[in-house]
């Protein structure tokens, strides 16, 4: 398939995808709510212990992804798709951030609900973002070359055209 005959958006592989990111999504969501409500409990300052629970829930996330949801879409080695998987959160997460600030300090939302409001918030983009480029999947465009030789009625080969 070459890109200019990607399936379209509402096809089943599309649909399929979606739901395996959002099982692993909700994965996230607990990987990232549970390690939010520890490190506070701790006495970290609810932002810095927003940032890291987003973070190690991204790192985890990249791993479900990467070996389940888009495994058929793969291409390079697992750490340029880290990079590239991380560096695209970085906008769900300033996004998570910034609700999770918003939330706790304007709306006077306890932390926990704020979180879950800015994931949700950001999930969306991410799976955008995270379909779009950090699972691209390459297509390799064959050199020119002839056709491959076809046989003739009398058995001769002939090259096509």
């Amino acid at each position: 398939m070459t890109s200019s005959s990607k399936p379209p958006i509402f096809s089943l592989s599309y649909l399929q995808h979606f739901i395996k990111f959002s099982i692993v999504g909700a994965i996230g969501v607990v990987v990232n709510e549970g390690l939010l409500i520890l490190i506070k409990s701790t006495g970290v300052y609810f932002l810095t212990a927003g940032a890291v629970a987003i973070e190690i829930s991204i790192l985890s996330n990249f791993v479900l992804n990467d070996v389940w949801t888009f495994r058929d879409r793969r291409s390079g080695s697992a750490a340029v798709r880290l990079v590239k998987f991380n560096v695209l959160m970085l906008a769900g997460l300033v996004l998570n951030l910034a609700i999770l600030y918003a939330g706790v300090d304007y709306f006077g939302m306890t932390a926990e609900v704020a979180n879950l409001v800015g994931i949700a918030a950001a999930f969306l983009l991410r799976y955008a973002l995270s379909v779009r480029y950090a699972w691209m999947r390459i297509e390799r465009v064959e050199e020119a070359r002839p056709a491959p030789a076809e046989e003739s009625p009398a058995g001769l080969q002939t090259t096509g055209s």
